[in-house]
């Protein structure tokens, strides 16, 4: 096609009663501006025009760069319904870049959808498709005057100058908008966002008020924030996006396979909310590879950008330059004390939200060292929602992300963290061998979408209860997204069994009754679980084995598979991803037994009040319902054994072993007994300290990882994965919560040997419920 037929394909002047027209030019080269020139006169010569329109050429691209208002302002000088046009030249990569992606010779040679006056001639000459001639929805001069000062508080003096500018941000907007047509929805970024809050009205009464308060002229705090605009607020360009895009699927890829497993339809869904509401996508954090898995899956569905709150620990030279140019926030570790600076960042994330950026972060602020969801943390969650407040926005959506995979890099380093070892601090040389160590077989990434928390208006920032129930209710809904994978399963089979080891027919027989279980409560089963996996279980092994956590013997009449000792905390955090799912029936478990020790009339009461005991002892590690729904979901899971099992709680041991034999599977001694014996390790330093001696948390897991070693040597706890800094954290906060930690008289003593034959009773019926569950194993394979 020739230029003529370029220029034919479109008509630059906007529809219009008699109205003059001014045309925007957004050109970075000389070679753009006399395009769009050609292409205003092409129309013009038509006869489509009877008079000249005033043109002015300005650089929108670069929003590090002040907007040259200077012909503008004299421009903008004309009736007030004069339209004002935007027009740009829009350049397509080539096929080959598009398969390829950003490519080292970028670096150097530019973005090839911003190619230089010369490189845009060859490539005018050798691939015209390339080059598209686009125009933003044109506004008349009154229209854009009432929005201005509608919207921006301006000294009279700088007026003009600063309107013309609001005109140059609202040209770069529509342009967008109509560019986004062409490249795709996932290049939407926000534009010039310091200098439309630096004329905010609502950001500048705030920064007026502090300087009241401070005694500091306005002006001096307004070029303070102008500093911290430029340390936080992120500058995503299209060429930074692909760039991103790319080193996200090349870090993935290097253990993990190509495609991730998600719903479709779960993440159309996602884009409607999004598009239609202030939008907060909150993920579970398992890895420093979790950060790549959302946008991943957004860009590959040509989803907007999403920004991402980054830890400061992750800005290092390289990656951090990275980031900030695909749409990470960094901001400080600490700015309680800092008024300006938090003024700046709610306004700042209130303006992402008004203009529909959704917000990602992991919700938990650290790596789950565990497996199991980690407690949520409020700090970002409550900067963002006080943004909101602040900012009046209505109906806000926060959309949980459970992120999990099948065998994770991370896990070794947080198994030895755990026994006390330190962690080293991240820099560009540790990514570097980070990224090296991933080339090794992990399986897939599962990524899943809860249903959206949602709330009318942010809650007032003092409310501190309203904040928790909030991070409360997306927890749970990531809980009940995670899917169940073949590796976690495995993981709970062969724990569950240890120190036995298992053959290939009991592994199969533990997966089949888990599965049916699940499946019977509805539970995510991963979308990928194959259903022939009987089939093919040495091979959906086999990476477990080449990692070094499961052991396989084979020179026997039968092959067997175990979890050695020294790998049950790794192992142990691929059962903890779906422990969950199983904490209520591992209550009811221990509560039966409890129960089954009376009989009589005051069973029902035994039971119930042990049924409470278990939930508050563990408290500090799982989230539960409500009490009256958490009560109602106990009671749905004892009628699925059996319908008359008030009755058989009267009954004492025979109704116990009534109820444990409908139900195939025992969970309490897989799901509880690690937790249980870190506690029964707290409870025994307390036991033996003198009552008038108080403990504090950091001397309690000092002094808990060496007696928990000496308590494995003596095998009165029966697994290392019982020894952990986290574990024995929780028990202190139990303890803690107890009044238990501080010195006292004898109440208090006798209150921590109380404790202390509290857990050896639950450890004791753990013991029991493992137990049958060998005999129910080996009863049923001799079936």
């Amino acid at each position: 096609m020739d230029m003529a037929g370029k220029y034919q394909q479109s008509n630059p002047w906007p529809s219009r009663n008699g109205q003059r027209v001014l045309f925007i030019l957004d050109c970075r080269n000389s070679f753009e501006q006399d395009l769009l020139k050609q292409w205003i006169h092409h129309h013009r010569a038509s006869g489509s025009e009877e008079f000249d329109a005033p043109q002015v050429g300005l650089a929108l691209g670069d929003d590090r760069k002040a907007i040259d208002s200077a012909q503008l302002v004299i421009a903008l000088a004309l009736p007030p319904d004069t339209l004002v046009a935007p027009l740009r030249v829009a350049w397509l990569p080539s096929a080959e870049d598009i398969d390829s992606g950003p490519r080292l010779r970028n670096l150097f040679f530019g973005d090839p959808r911003h190619p230089g006056a010369n490189r845009g001639r060859k490539i005018l000459n050798e691939s015209p498709q390339r080059m598209h001639l686009i125009a933003g929805t044109p506004d008349s001069v009154a229209n854009l005057r009432q929005r201005f000062e509608q919207h921006n508080n301006i000294e009279e003096g700088d007026a003009q100058r600063h309107f013309a500018e609001f005109v140059g941000r609202q040209a770069s907007l529509v342009l967008d908008i109509a560019e986004r047509r062409l490249q795709g929805g996932r290049y939407k970024v926000p534009r010039h966002v310091a200098a439309s809050l630096m004329s905010n009205p609502a950001f500048n009464e705030a920064v007026a008020g502090l300087a009241r308060e401070s005694g500091k002229p306005k002006s001096e705090l307004m070029a303070e924030a102008a500093g911290y605009m430029t340390e936080m607020v992120s500058r995503p360009s299209t060429f930074w996006l692909d760039f991103y895009a790319k080193f996200n699927k090349f870090c993935l890829g290097l253990g993990y396979e190509e495609k991730i497993v998600y719903d479709q339809a779960a993440v159309e869904k996602m884009r409607q909310v999004v598009r239609d509401n202030p939008a907060m996508l909150l993920w579970t954090h398992k890895t420093y590879l979790d950060g790549m898995v959302v946008p991943k899956v957004l860009y590959d569905n040509d989803f907007p950008m999403p920004h991402m709150f980054g830890g400061a620990n992750m800005n290092f030279p390289g990656l951090g330059f990275l980031l900030h140019r695909a749409g990470a926030i960094f901001i400080k570790r600490s700015f309680q004390d800092n008024e300006l600076y938090k003024i700046t960042l709610r306004h700042y994330i209130g303006y992402l939200m008004e203009k529909r950026f959704p917000m990602n972060w992991a919700f938990e602020g650290t790596r789950s060292r565990m497996g199991k969801l980690m407690p949520p943390r409020y700090g970002l969650l409550k900067y963002v929602l006080e943004a909101c407040h602040a900012t009046g926005t209505s109906n806000i959506h926060i959309i949980p992300i459970s992120i999990s995979y099948d065998l994770i890099r991370d896990v070794e380093e947080y198994a030895t963290e755990q026994t006390g070892r330190g962690k080293g601090a991240e820099s560009l040389r540790w990514f570097i061998g980070y990224i090296r160590s991933l080339a090794r077989p992990m399986g897939k990434v599962y990524m899943d979408i809860g249903e959206p928390v949602v709330l009318a208006k942010a809650p007032h920032p003092d409310d501190k209860l309203a904040l928790s129930k909030i991070a409360f209710e997306v927890a749970v809904e990531a809980n009940h997204v995670t899917p169940i994978t073949f590796p976690s399963l495995v993981t709970m089979s062969l724990l569950g069994a240890s120190p036995r080891a298992l053959t290939e027919a009991e592994v199969l027989r533990d997966l089949r009754v888990l599965l049916s279980w699940a499946n019977a409560r509805k539970l995510r089963i991963s979308a990928d679980f194959d259903p022939a996996y009987a089939d093919k279980i040495e091979a959906l092994l086999g990476i477990m084995i080449d990692e070094g956590m499961v052991t396989r013997f084979d020179e026997g009449p039968d092959v067997v598979y175990a979890i050695e000792q020294e790998q049950h905390a790794v192992a142990s955090y691929y059962r903890n991803t779906i422990i969950h799912f199983f904490v209520n029936k591992a209550i009811i478990e221990l509560a039966l037994l409890k129960t089954s020790e009376i009989e009589g009339v005051g069973a029902r009461e035994v039971f119930w009040s042990e049924v409470d005991k278990l939930r508050d002892l563990f408290k500090f590690e799982f989230f539960y319902a409500r009490t009256e729904q958490f009560h109602q979901e106990i009671r749905e899971e004892l009628a699925r054994y059996a319908e008359n099992w008030e009755e058989l709680l009267q009954q004492g041991a025979p109704g116990f072993l009534q109820l444990q034999n409908n139900m195939l599977l025992l969970a309490s001694h897989v799901t509880l007994l690690t937790y249980a014996e870190a506690y029964s390790v707290v409870a025994d330093l307390l036991a033996r300290m003198d009552p008038a001696e108080s403990l504090t948390e950091e001397q309690c897991v000092t002094m808990a990882l060496k007696l928990g070693h000496q308590a494995y040597l003596q095998r009165r706890i029966s697994s290392p994965s019982s020894i952990g800094k986290l574990l024995f954290k929780n028990g202190f906060k139990m303890a803690e919560h107890r009044k238990l930690t501080a010195g006292g008289d004898e109440k208090v003593a006798s209150g921590r040997k109380a404790l202390a034959r509290e857990i050896q009773d639950v450890l004791r019926r753990l013991d029991l419920i493992r137990a049958l569950g060998v005999a129910t194993r080996d009863n049923t394979l001799e079936k």
